[in-house]
């Protein structure tokens, strides 16, 4: 980097306006033309604007990385969808999507729970597990119904270990019918991009898990020296983690259910869970992530969001 002048630097940028374009003109990191940003405009007085970097997705990518100088971001995980009953949580996302206008919205995971391609045995006569068409269908409609008020913001989703059934449950039993439409979850919920994770800045990492148990975001974070948005287990907390690198945050995006719903009733044999319904949402100001937010349910109707109360 030291062989591009300030000079050079501002040229390819108004040029280029996208901070990967400048990583591969240059030969560096992501991470580096961000800071080289910074102190250019530091040095200037100016402002280099970018452009928001939509990626094409053909299928399941591993990796999608979007750029986001001065907007923000959205990302609840683990609705586990059975019916199109909207919790209050599901209502307070649509509400600040609404509001916040974000530039991408993030399923993190478990979006389809595949409660009747599951390894654990009913319990029971009277428990009641909706087949894979009755699920597929609320899938369909509650994700609908974030996509149509998103607005125009880009719309990934990463793949969470219940979504995962579907697909891994057609692979063992029917592989014959490998690439027939239908057998893909992209096939039904095509205004979303699929992938594994995706990448914001090139330093904040959204993917439905990592490592678990109780200190799992602080142990993602320090284990990945970047932030990183983790789904899975419910927990919905910001932690922070600061060293010689400077400050970043574990984030776990709770549930976007209702914690006591009727998908959890039976198999957590109704005992205590330390899980919290909402979502979070990720502030970005040229290009450096803020301290993440979290949108918690409080009752039902009710939820917090920066201090205030919203009725939704």
């Amino acid at each position: 980097m030291t062989m591009v002048t300030d000079e050079e630097f501002i040229k390819a940028w108004h040029k280029l306006k996208s901070p990967s374009k400048l990583s591969k003109e240059f030969g560096i990191s992501v991470r580096n033309i961000y800071d080289r940003r910074r102190a250019v405009e530091g040095r200037y007085g100016i402002t280099l604007s970018a452009n928001v970097e939509v990626p094409i997705i053909e299928h399941h990518a591993a990796r999608i990385n979007i750029n986001i100088q001065d907007g923000c971001a959205i990302v609840f995980s683990d609705a586990h969808f059975w019916s199109i009953e909207p919790t209050t949580a599901y209502r307070a996302l649509l509400k600040f999507i609404e509001e916040l206008k974000p530039q991408l919205i993030v399923a993190n995971g478990d979006v389809f729970d595949g409660a009747s391609n599951s390894r654990h045995p009913k319990i029971g006569f009277m428990e009641h597990k909706p087949n894979v068409y009755e699920e597929l269908e609320a899938c369909k409609q509650m994700m609908a119904g974030i996509s149509s008020t998103a607005k125009g913001a880009f719309l990934s989703m990463t793949l969470g270990n219940h979504d995962a059934r579907f697909e891994g449950f057609l692979a063992a039993n029917a592989s014959q019918y490998e690439n027939v439409d239908g057998f893909s979850l992209k096939d039904h919920l095509q205004e979303w991009s699929i992938c594994w994770s995706t990448w914001i800045n090139g330093d904040t990492v959204v993917k439905h898990r990592w490592k678990g148990g109780i200190h799992a975001t602080h142990n993602n974070t320090v284990g990945a020296g970047k932030s990183i948005v983790t789904g899975h287990l419910h927990s919905l907390k910001v932690t922070p983690y600061t060293d010689y690198n400077g400050t970043r945050y574990g984030v776990d995006t709770g549930t976007l259910a209702d914690p006591d719903g009727e998908q959890f009733l039976h198999y957590t044999e109704d005992n205590p869970k330390n899980w919290r319904s909402g979502f979070a949402v990720l502030t970005f100001h040229k290009g450096v992530l803020l301290p993440p937010e979290t949108v918690q349910v409080i009752n039902d109707g009710i939820v917090c969001f920066r201090g205030q109360v919203h009725n939704v």
